[in-house]
């Protein structure tokens, strides 16, 4: 359920699987994880990022510190999962998304893996539901209409492909983004 104060918005079906909208706090979602904008540090940042780290205290950024002595820093288009420290979500799933660089550097490709690699990582973990932001539309410079098909594309895909994941939700903070969602939602075919 969206936390209090967020409505639910448009939404599809995908036989026991359901994509949806809401215009709200990603932070704020009760669900098995949420999905973080991060940067390849993973050490925190704006946005999304920074919104995360602050509202789940140290926790989070002491499991990222350990990924990345371990593995080094994140690729663009890969997925890390940590504890969701104070969230109400039980874990948080990092992903990096690309730079705009006007759209012929690969940019729509690494933003599907993205969105499939942290699907994968949440199946994999057995997790059933998950929150997605609109990733690499802020400081990123990714425009939020054609992210917002690469995105709900993406989704769209994994969950007729069979997903053991039963609820995918994405998280708008704006209007503008919600709108561009909504627009992408309602383009796909059913």
């Amino acid at each position: 359920m969206p936390s209090a104060g967020q409505a639910t918005g448009p939404a599809r079906n995908f036989g026991p699987r359901r994509l949806e909208l809401i215009r709200g706090d990603l932070t704020g979602q009760q669900v098995d994880a949420i999905v973080n904008a991060a940067n390849s540090s993973l050490m925190g940042g704006g946005g999304v990022d920074g919104a995360i780290h602050r509202a789940g205290g140290p926790a989070i950024l002491q499991a990222c510190r350990r990924i990345v002595e371990a593995k080094g820093p994140l690729p663009a288009g890969q997925a890390v999962i940590t504890v969701a420290g104070r969230l109400p979500a039980r874990h948080v799933i990092h992903t990096v998304g690309p730079r705009w660089r006007g759209g012929d550097g690969g940019e729509a490709e690494t933003l599907d893996r993205c969105y499939r690699s942290s699907l994968a990582l949440a199946a994999e973990k057995g997790l059933s539901s998950v929150a997605f932001p609109s990733i690499s539309t802020g400081a990123y410079g990714y425009p939020v209409e054609q992210a917002a098909l690469v995105a709900v594309r993406a989704v769209a895909d994994m969950l007729r492909a069979g997903s053991p994941l039963r609820l995918v939700r994405f998280v708008l903070f704006s209007e503008a983004d919600f709108d561009a969602y909504r627009r992408a939602l309602a383009s796909l075919p059913d």
